[in-house]
């Protein structure tokens, strides 16, 4: 897999910044994104056309800025809302709703331009205020975690209009790349309803919700930019594998987002559909409660780790498709290093380990969020651990409701697994002890905050730092990478390679 350092594109910069195969074959993907101006990449014009897709993990909610989990910004970033600045395919930034930007030679300073033509699907303009609005809002108003990304920001303030300024509190290498994330998402002034009537200036609007069915989306024709190729877009959510796989098959929906049954792509003939395979930022994380023993022991959490055979695992659960990694940072991030290396498959070891801590024989409770990569794995690391002296009670709980109060809010277990798909999110996974993994090393702070405020040798430096630091101290297993595994109608279009950004990008999609 090839290692993209990321890389920063805007007009008129200040200084410089920032599965494998069906029967054999399978497609490239798109290898870009939009560049600018609010172009739909991969759309032809408008039509009347409609897709529907087909995905997993329905949201519990439509509002990001109060609720937690994947499936939100999935549906929503990108479609209905539009950030300052996006990334493409190459995890490159491009300008998003802001036209360009620049930044101070103190690298504190950052003044974002906006599209005079640039409406709210409520024909409302979007205004500076609007933006600064929505910075201040996760300052102030967010209630989940990652309104810690908004910190950096000392103000906003409207300079007219169409301009918008931002001084931050001291140089940060991560703000505007997380500007590309949930957070840097435009709202209007005015407020609304998110949960139930969201209104962005995205190239789609939201229509209707059939809970535990569907979501709805329409093209917005007051788009200020270019015009999506569908004019619906329907995404079907599906809880069994082999039920997704089977809409597709009889032509229910158009495209499987995520396959959750790699062992089963012989079944998409490549004379009637496309199977993409590309990378995401999405690591099976086995989480360990740091909190609570029996993982407050460093021994046990190392005992974990080197008794679970990865490729082993991998190669059971979920057909080969995915990449080992022993880390929190995915090879598309430029501080990547295989640390597959610094816990390797040992039972011996695992065993003498968990004799030293005395926890020989110890049940400890594996609490499953109810999706297929998940309950695929559970039972292969149940009975990996259990070999080594484990006692392991599985309990699967409803995803995302149960799981996301259960374990995300409540931390009332031992060991989970889930898939973290946030962008660079090592920071807010294991920086902050609040958070669900409980994890607390006082070393990981400086390495944090010195990668994030030096220059981009030095946040690469410290961020490699920080994440042998995590391999070493066993903060958690890190099962593998899952990949970006798409199948589809052979005639859809600007389908994403690469998986590693929020949103998934409606706009891009066309028939051909």
């Amino acid at each position: 897999m090839t290692l993209r350092r990321t890389r920063v594109v805007a007009a008129g910069l200040g200084v410089s910044l920032l599965a494998a195969c069906s029967a054999g074959s399978s497609s490239s993907g798109t290898s870009g994104g939009s560049t600018g101006g609010g172009g739909a990449s991969g759309a032809t014009g408008a039509t009347d056309n409609k897709v529907t897709i087909g995905l997993v993990a329905e949201p519990a909610s439509l509002d990001f800025t109060t609720n937690d989990g994947a499936a939100i910004p999935q549906a929503e970033l990108g479609n209905i809302y539009e950030t300052l600045v996006k990334q493409d395919q190459d995890g490159t930034i491009v300008p998003g709703l802001a036209t360009k930007w620049t930044v101070s030679p103190d690298r504190k300073t950052y003044t974002f331009d906006l599209p005079a033509a640039a409406t709210f699907s409520t024909g409302a303009k979007v205004t500076a205020d609007d933006v600064v609005q929505s910075i201040t809002d996760v300052k102030t108003k967010w209630t989940i975690g990652l309104k810690a990304k908004m910190d950096p920001v000392a103000s906003a303030t409207a300079v007219s209009p169409t301009q918008v300024k931002v001084t931050l509190k001291q140089p940060s290498n991560s703000w505007l790349f997380d500007m590309t994330t949930r957070v840097g998402a435009v709202f209007p002034k005015a407020g609304g309803n998110l949960a139930t009537t969201p209104v962005g200036s995205g190239p789609y609007t939201f229509t209707t919700w059939k809970r535990g069915d569907s979501i709805v989306l329409t093209r917005n024709e007051k788009y200020w930019g270019a015009k999506p190729h569908f004019k619906t877009v329907t995404l079907k959510y599906f809880k069994d594998p082999t039920a997704l796989n089977n809409a597709l098959l009889s032509g229910t929906i158009d495209v499987i987002s995520t396959v959750q049954a790699p062992e089963a792509l012989s079944q998409f003939p490549t004379s009637k559909y496309q199977v993409i395979e590309g990378t995401t930022n999405g690591e099976v994380v086995l989480s360990m409660n740091s909190a609570r023993a029996p993982f407050n022991d460093k021994r046990v959490r190392q005992a974990v780790r080197h008794g679970i055979d990865h490729q082993g695992l991998l190669d059971t659960c979920w057909a080969g498709k995915g990449k080992l990694i022993g880390s929190m940072v995915p090879p598309t991030d430029p501080w990547y290093e295989d640390l597959t290396k610094v816990t390797p498959y040992d039972q011996a070891k695992a065993k003498n380990l968990l004799k030293e801590s005395g926890k020989v024989g110890t049940t400890i409770r594996l609490r499953l969020p109810s999706l297929p990569y998940a309950t695929a794995c559970g039972t292969v690391v149940k009975s990996m651990l259990e070999q080594v002296g484990f006692k392991v009670q599985l309990d699967t709980l409803e995803f995302p409701a149960a799981w996301l109060t259960t374990v995300f809010k409540n931390a009332d277990y031992d060991m989970s697994m889930v898939s973290h798909v946030e962008p660079r999110d090592l920071p807010t996974v294991f920086g902050d002890p609040t958070y669900y993994t409980r994890y607390s090393n006082p070393a990981l702070k400086p390495l944090l905050t010195a990668a994030d405020t030096g220059t981009e040798a030095d946040q690469t430096a410290n961020m490699k730092k920080a994440a042998r630091l995590l391999a070493d101290d066993a903060a958690a297993d890190f099962l593998f990478l899952l990949p970006n595994l798409m199948v589809a109608d052979k005639d859809i279009t600007g389908l994403p390679k690469n998986a590693i950004t929020e949103g998934f990008d409606l706009a891009a999609l066309s028939r051909s």
